[in-house]
């Protein structure tokens, strides 16, 4: 019997790899063992309405998002609850979670995960009513995000140019946190909760988070000074970013964090206004995910 996937395109995201997903699909699907349908979105977060549609019709195995890691994060909120398993076509600009996966890069690639049809479950975190499939944060990481919302241009020119502009004046904030029962207050530059290990573009921020371990990796980073910014930077690409003095990490199943004055969250690349007070919750293997 074959299985139906349903594939929800993201015609903006990223890149722009997405753009012959038909054509790339007609030619490397395996048709002997999968039918499928492809939709496109329309508008800010219609991939969790095609995806809640999809998971009301009963008639679908599995939804792949076709897109970034933004994208992603759509899909899997209209899927929350139900049985159908996830693919990923990464055609964003960092897709982050893709590259913790494993999955391939290449569209055609991607597509022959797909085929293979091998299901491993992953943890999600939810924050408030929102759910985060790859990495949240606050404070400057957040603005960067809020930034990249508002521009014209994607991908990490993009990125950088945000950073070193707004880099200069971004003023640290004092943040108390709820560590699995635990109070602390910091003054940080931004602060990340990781399910996945990255931003996107192999940047570890947390190399040591697993997506399967029920845990949160929480990262607080204080400002770095421009003088010691040849030396952390590096550490991201090299999986050691835990070895920065600037840096120091928890690892837990619940985090609230009672001030974020600025009401911004990155969730998945996305900047979006959630709140002063945020309730983050590790649901382990929540999700089921197509992988290599």
């Amino acid at each position: 019997m074959k299985r139906n996937i349903l594939f929800i395109v993201n015609p903006v995201s990223g890149i722009g790899k997405q753009k012959k997903i038909e054509t790339i699909l007609e030619n490397t699907i395996d048709h002997s063992l999968l039918d499928y349908t492809v939709r496109y979105t329309e508008r800010i977060h219609h991939g969790t309405e095609l995806a809640r549609e999809a998971v009301q019709q009963g008639c679908f195995d599995a939804i792949v998002a076709v897109g970034g890691d933004g994208s992603v994060n759509d899909v899997v909120s209209g899927m929350v609850g139900s049985d159908l398993a996830l693919g990923i076509i990464p055609c964003g600009s960092g897709n982050g979670l893709a590259r913790n996966l494993k999955i391939p890069l290449t569209p055609t690639h991607a597509v022959e995960v797909i085929n293979r049809y091998k299901i491993a479950e992953i943890d999600t975190i939810y924050l408030n009513d929102r759910v985060v499939t790859s990495i949240a944060g606050i404070g400057f990481d957040a603005r960067v995000a809020r930034r990249m919302k508002q521009a014209k241009a994607r991908g990490l020119q993009a990125y950088a140019k945000i950073i070193l502009t707004d880099y200069p004046t971004y003023k640290e904030h004092t943040f108390r946190l709820n560590i699995d029962g635990n109070e602390i207050e910091r003054k940080a530059w931004f602060i990340s909760f990781a399910n996945s290990n990255q931003f996107g573009y192999n940047t570890a921020v947390a190399p040591m988070a697993k997506l399967d371990d029920g845990l949160i990796d929480v990262c607080i980073v204080d400002r770095i000074p421009l003088l010691h910014l040849p030396l952390t930077a590096p550490l991201l690409y090299l999986n050691h970013f835990e070895l920065s003095q600037h840096v120091e990490y928890f690892k837990a199943r619940e985090v609230t964090v009672y001030n974020n004055e600025e009401r911004w969250v990155n969730i998945d690349g996305e900047g979006e206004r959630i709140g002063t007070e945020l309730h983050f919750f590790n649901l382990r293997k929540s999700l089921r995910v197509l992988v290599p």
